[in-house]
């Protein structure tokens, strides 16, 4: 029988930590790590990509749907530099991720070999933990060390192999003496993750006083879904929720005031500058300046991370610790608020809010809004679908329109907003729920930098469907170019594609729709066919997605860039005037 070699002992590490799935494309600095894989394919399944970016995105994607360390590998050299931008999706947004890259041969690292990049140097701000093995009985001890960090710090954890060594078998190393067999192990030690007695009643107190509470439940909150409708029902408080945390509570909940920011609601919105008391649960929501003015709510906030407390506003009380704990805990010192005209308020704001959704949803106008195609499948989607989507124009309509319920899940870039992410999301949830529907909903620029990945969806038979918005534009950029500085729209016109037939190439599915009238049977058609397929929606590119409270400097901005030479200023002045009136005033 062959010896084992530092590569299978790696993928045995992974083994031992339940890893059963990693993503990532084969290179010739990983063939020793790719042999291990293939040996053991009955136990861990590879998952090939046509890109590495997209293979961690997968990864960061996968720790989102499942909470469990998402693992990516790819090559020496550029294979790994194509990691880095997924990998800081998954820094920013928290995730538990192990990437995995080759390195070139020991001893001729830094004589200017093929592909000589440092990538343990070159991944040091965007990981918790970050080593190179140095020979066969190394790679247990950093491996159990790059799992362990990765699933306690919430973090991207990375190990790199010069490919030498990966093909070593374990007994021709030299194992030093302080190095003792077998001393690391595989258990994962979980803290209490609940806060101080002290904090806990000096919270209560400040939640008891106050008036008009409002909750931010963001992606911490996901799994404690009962204890915030729990805390919102006691206290009489509207719950807002930053987009990751878009699942935290089902958004026809009558506690439920919608999404915050540029993509969120009016109701929320009116809710933060208002309230007088903030309870901020699971969220480091980043825009502050959607927040109450400093000085106007007095503030509580659970994080599991210490450093997170007080981030974004000034809170009385930090409560250190898991929010479902917290709040379980925080729920027997609350009394039952009798006044509940605060909520009131914002449950009318959301009546009114809803029915503008809805008739921005079935307007009929052509060309198609790009809010039809979304408030349409938003309709025929399952109770416990997996929605991914991507950054851009598509963010607000999907977060407009998508009513979250049931078991639903929903996620996408947070706080790197990159693009491309959406498929690879998608493939990873179709991935870890096999038999759950599973929908990507992309824009056209987006789709574009990571296409390829239609080919992953063909080869392993995902059942994925991709609803494409095709507007020929970067239409976020184009709307801040305008909204935010007053200029001109500039090279944010995209070469247009036909999405439906490029699919069909790759041996997707392909369905296109520009009629509003056909547009929920053409959705209804796609979403029924086996395997993966592609719905081209081709919808009005002028159509802004304007925030929940237009301020006077922002449509100042706008007449200011149409004034001063936005190609196609009458369609777009048009479309403003008689379609989004009722947002701007």
């Amino acid at each position: 029988m062959a010896s084992s070699t530092a590569s299978d002992v790696l993928v045995e590490t992974l083994l031992d930590w339940g890893v059963d799935t990693v993503f990532g494309l084969p290179g010739d600095g990983i063939n020793g790590i790719i042999e291990a894989l293939r040996t053991r394919q009955d136990r861990i399944k590879f998952v090939q990509v046509r890109h590495e970016e997209a293979a961690a995105f997968n990864a960061c994607a996968y720790a989102k749907w499942t909470g469990r360390l998402g693992v990516c590998l790819a090559t020496s050299g550029p294979g790994g530099i194509h990691l880095l931008n997924g990998l800081y999706d998954a820094k920013l947004d928290g995730q538990s991720v192990l990437a995995i890259t080759g390195l070139q041969f020991h001893d001729l690292l830094h004589t200017f070999t093929q592909q000589d990049v440092e990538l343990d140097k070159l991944f040091m701000d965007v990981c918790v933990y970050n080593s190179r093995v140095m020979g066969p009985h190394h790679v247990q001890n950093i491996v159990e060390l790059a799992c362990r960090t990765a699933l306690a710090y919430h973090g991207v954890a990375h190990v790199t192999v010069p490919v030498d060594m990966q093909s070593q078998p374990v007994s021709a190393g030299k194992r030093s003496k302080r190095n003792v067999p077998n001393h690391v192990s595989d258990l994962m030690a979980r803290s209490a993750q609940t806060a101080s007695d002290e904090q806990l009643a000096k919270a209560s107190e400040i939640l008891k006083v106050g008036k008009k509470t409002a909750i931010l439940a963001g992606r911490g909150a996901l799994d404690a879904r009962n204890e915030v409708l729990a805390v919102a029902e006691r206290l009489g408080a509207p719950v807002i929720k930053p987009l990751l945390g878009k699942g935290a509570i089902p958004d026809d909940s009558p506690y439920s005031a919608g999404g915050i920011g540029l993509l969120g609601t009016k109701p929320a919105q009116e809710a933060l500058e208002s309230c007088d008391t903030l309870l901020i649960a699971g969220s480091t929501f980043p825009y502050i300046e959607f927040y109450p003015k400093p000085g106007q709510a007095r503030a509580v906030q659970i994080d599991v991370d210490p450093q997170r407390i007080g981030l974004r506003y000034p809170v009385e009380a930090g409560l250190v610790g898991d929010t479902g704990k917290v709040l379980q805990a925080l729920l027997r010192q609350l009394d039952y608020r009798d006044d509940r005209s605060f909520l009131q308020q914002t449950q009318e704001g959301m009546k009114e809010w809803n029915a503008l959704m809805s008739q921005r949803g079935t307007n009929s106008q052509k060309p198609m809004k790009p809010e039809r195609v979304a408030y349409e499948l938003n309709k025929l989607l399952s109770d416990d679908a997996i929605v991914a989507t991507d950054s851009g124009t598509i963010t607000t309509w999907i977060a407009r329109h998508l009513v979250m319920r049931g078991n639903m899940m929903f996620s996408c870039s947070g706080n790197l907003a990159t693009m491309a992410c959406g498929l690879p999301y998608a493939i990873a949830a179709a991935v870890a729920f096999p038999g759950r529907q599973v929908v990507a909903f992309v824009g056209d620029g987006g789709l574009t930098m990571l296409m390829g990945e239609l080919a992953t969806c063909v080869k392993y038979g995902l059942d994925v469907k991709i609803v494409v918005i095709k507007n020929n534009s970067l239409g976020q950029i184009k709307w801040e170019q305008m909204v935010f500085l007053g200029n001109p729209e500039y090279v944010c016109d995209l070469q247009p594609i036909d999405f439906a037939a490029v699919a069909r190439g790759f041996g997707v599915s392909a369905f296109s729709v520009d009629d509003p009238a056909q547009c929920g049977e053409v959705l209804r058609e796609a979403l029924s066919t086996r395997g993966p397929a592609l719905i081209e929606a081709v919808v009005d590119p002028h159509e802004p997605p304007m925030p929940p409270k237009a301020t006077l400097t922002q449509i100042t901005h706008l007449a200011e860039s149409l004034v001063r030479g936005t190609p196609a200023k009458g369609k777009i002045a048009l479309t403003i005037g008689s379609d989004v009136v009722r947002e701007i005033i």
